[in-house]
């Protein structure tokens, strides 16, 4: 880990992966956009559930609104297994922000931010959180520098 970065704390989220064979492009490294995806599965673990919350679905209808992500530095082949941290940077009456970093123990390969929207799929509107889902999301809400 280098000096200026902080190690993962309680409010990050960590989802853990295998760099897939499909996942190298012809330069040998793993191609750009294979990110969005890596983002994608740990964004939908952290919001939707996984094995250890059993099927607890803590927030629905949720909408992209942006995303963007940095490239550092390439991420080659590997047998040690990737992690993307995610955590809340920024929560609203009905928005938040994302922050994301893939890394492994000693560097990091991309950080990126979504922000997303809560929304009523059954009336196609946007909505704000129930209280429910203000308290997960503030579980995973940064402290302020």
């Amino acid at each position: 880990m280098q000096q200026n970065e902080l190690p993962p704390a309680d409010f990050r989220h960590v989802y853990e992966f295998s760099i897939r064979f499909g996942d190298i492009d012809s330069q040998g490294h793993v191609n750009n956009v294979k990110f969005l995806g890596y983002l994608e599965d740990a964004r939908l673990e952290m919001l939707h559930g996984d094995p250890v919350r059993k099927g607890e679905q803590p927030v629905r209808g949720m909408v992209i609104a942006r995303h963007e992500i940095d490239y550092r530095r390439p991420l080659l082949p590997t047998v040690y297994p990737i992690r993307v941290e995610t955590w809340v940077t920024e929560a609203r009456a009905a928005s938040f922000k994302l922050a994301y970093e893939v890394r492994d123990d000693e560097q990091v390969f991309a950080t990126a931010t979504s922000t997303l929207v809560a929304f009523d799929v059954e009336n196609n509107r946007l909505r704000r959180f129930t209280p429910h889902e203000r308290e997960f999301i503030g579980r995973y809400l940064a402290p302020k520098e």
